[in-house]
């Protein structure tokens, strides 16, 4: 007996969902056990993702206060209660906290006189890959120059040597103690042209710059910033 067209659609949508659902049973039984899993790992990493970022941001917001209270205790000159401060800051493992506080440290013990700690306290920042590069960089300014009167002359030139280049951020201090280390060595020849050039290069701090200016013109460098460009009365726009 043959079907009608609309007993015929309704049958063979009856097949087509019959194996539909057979198809899902099979896909379940099969691997119906990997996908729970799957669901779960990715639940749990989500989880842990979140939990690692609530304890990220807990970390810094209390480091950041440690920090603070720090740097107030040594406006105050309390520093043993500043030192225990910046010890649990750097204990929360943050690196830019970590080199703050360990600057703060170092800047604290080159106040009381102790320039050997305050130097082993730069250096432990300058040589901490972790730590942002600014601070490590800043860190190298500051334990040269607490340094400066008892490092070799050539010590020091080599140690600034990355810093010492026009248009680095660092020019000025690293460029004038390379320079003096230069004349230390009996080498005005290639002191002049580095104050020559930080009396040009409009980043460096303009007393640093007025002093360079000086100094270079007393080495015969030439220090004055180029002129700019004038063009003839008339001369055609380009």
């Amino acid at each position: 007996m043959a079907l009608k067209p609309q007993n015929e659609d309704a049958f063979f949508r009856e097949v087509d969902e019959e194996l539909r659902r057979e198809q899902i049973g099979t896909f379940w039984r099969t691997y119906g056990r990997l996908v729970a899993i799957a669901v779960v790992v990715g639940l749990v990493a989500f989880g842990g993702w979140l939990y690692w970022q609530h304890r990220q941001k807990t970390a810094a917001d209390a480091a950041s206060e440690a920090m603070v209270q720090a740097l107030t205790d040594l406006e105050q000159g309390k520093h043993n209660a500043a030192k225990a401060k910046l010890e649990t800051v750097q204990k929360e493992g943050i690196p830019a906290y970590r080199g703050a506080a360990l600057l703060a440290q170092a800047a604290s013990a080159l106040e009381r006189g102790d320039v050997k700690a305050a130097a082993a306290g730069y250096q432990a920042v300058a040589a901490d890959p972790a730590i942002p590069q600014p601070f490590r960089d800043l860190a190298t300014i500051r334990q040269t120059a607490a340094e400066f009167d008892t490092l070799p002359p050539a010590q020091v030139v080599a140690r600034l040597k990355p810093l010492a280049e026009a248009g680095n951020p660092w020019f000025g201090s690293a460029g004038e103690m390379t320079a003096i280390a230069y004349m230390k060595m009996g080498k005005p020849d290639l002191a002049g042209p580095i104050f020559a050039a930080m009396a040009k290069d409009e980043g460096v701090p303009p007393s640093i710059r007025d002093r360079a200016g000086r100094l270079a013109l007393s080495l015969g460098a030439d220090a004055a910033a180029p002129a700019a460009p004038v063009k003839a009365p008339g001369a055609a726009k380009e």
